[in-house]
């Protein structure tokens, strides 16, 4: 087992809804967590990332920093999605190296699984097939990222680890109604309409496909009990092993936020992949599971949206 206790930890991506849910976590562990603003270091620049590592030395690092968005986002900048997460991943992995950090671990997501994988996707089905085409670029970058801590711990006995969490939300998530991920644009969208006391919202898609949703802090909890009890060169994925229909998780948020009105599905939109739910048995059996229930978890993100937009 892995200790903690005493270690200098660097959370790259401090600042994001991820980064923020493992520093938290973190505070309870015996260990001093670091963090860099990306004004003081650019995580795309290969020099720099040497230099700060040098300079700070942690003994474990965790790699939450990324360019994320939603279905939009990736389909409009794919060039920004696969350059900057895959200069990010290998910068802070070849620096690990060199720099004989102890322990790594590096953040990828369920996306990067084939877009007809077989459900639930356990951690085999990585490159089986094809990509979701609307997010394949930011699926790439992230599979890199995991193959390079793989080649690590095989050439050089690194013991860098990875795992796969499925779609997160929570407190510190990004609202943006074009770019946010689902249950972010969602919040806001109902949360505006009951504002306005509009009959109805229009949402992107059918509503037909099914997505899984972890808490984020339950993600941070996974984060620290896989760096304690895991070593091997396999992912890990991180999930609740349920899933429902974007259209039953509409209704869910309208009855968190007190919504009346109708739901309008605009198919002309992507659905983006028909499914893609994780197979947890894998972390299961290494003794944990997630404890934040869907309802609880988006009553907890409404209040932090509504703190945020007043």
């Amino acid at each position: 087992m892995f200790t903690l206790t005493h270690k200098k930890v660097w959370v790259a991506g401090h600042r994001g809804m991820v980064g923020k849910a493992l520093v938290k976590s973190l505070t309870h562990e015996s260990c001093e967590v670091l963090t860099v603003d990306r004004t003081h270091l650019d995580l795309t620049s290969q020099i720099k990332v040497d230099e700060w590592m040098s300079a700070n030395k942690p003994d474990v690092v965790i790699i939450a920093a990324a360019k994320v968005g939603g279905i939009h986002a990736n389909n409009t900048y794919p060039a920004h999605f696969l350059y900057e997460n895959m200069m990010i991943a290998s910068n802070i992995i070849h620096a690990a190296y060199v720099q004989n950090v102890q322990k790594l671990l590096f953040l990828g997501s369920s996306c990067i699984y084939p877009r007809l994988a077989k459900q639930p996707m356990n951690e085999n089905e990585l490159l089986t097939g094809p990509l979701e085409p609307t997010n394949q670029w930011y699926a790439i970058a992230k599979i890199s990222g995991l193959k390079m801590a793989e080649a690590y711990r095989y050439q050089y006995g690194c013991d860098f680890i990875s795992a796969m969490p499925t779609n997160l939300y929570g407190i510190g998530d990004t609202y943006h109604l074009e770019n946010s991920h689902v249950i972010p644009a969602l919040i806001m969208k109902i949360h505006e309409a009951k504002q306005n006391n509009a009959k109805s919202v229009t949402l992107w898609g059918t509503g037909d496909v099914f997505r899984e949703f972890l808490f984020v802090d339950d993600l941070a909890d996974a984060c620290v009990h896989l760096l304690k009890k895991y070593s091997d060169f396999s992912p890990v994925n991180i999930g609740t092993g349920e899933d429902m229909k974007i259209s039953h998780l509409a209704n869910m948020i309208a009855d968190v936020i007190g919504y009346k009105g109708q739901f309008i599905y605009d198919d002309s939109k992507p659905n983006g992949t028909p499914r893609k739910l994780l197979d947890v048995s894998k972390i299961k059996q290494l003794g944990w599971q997630a404890k934040m229930s869907l309802r609880d978890g988006l009553k907890i993100a409404y209040e932090d949206y509504k703190g945020r937009s007043l």
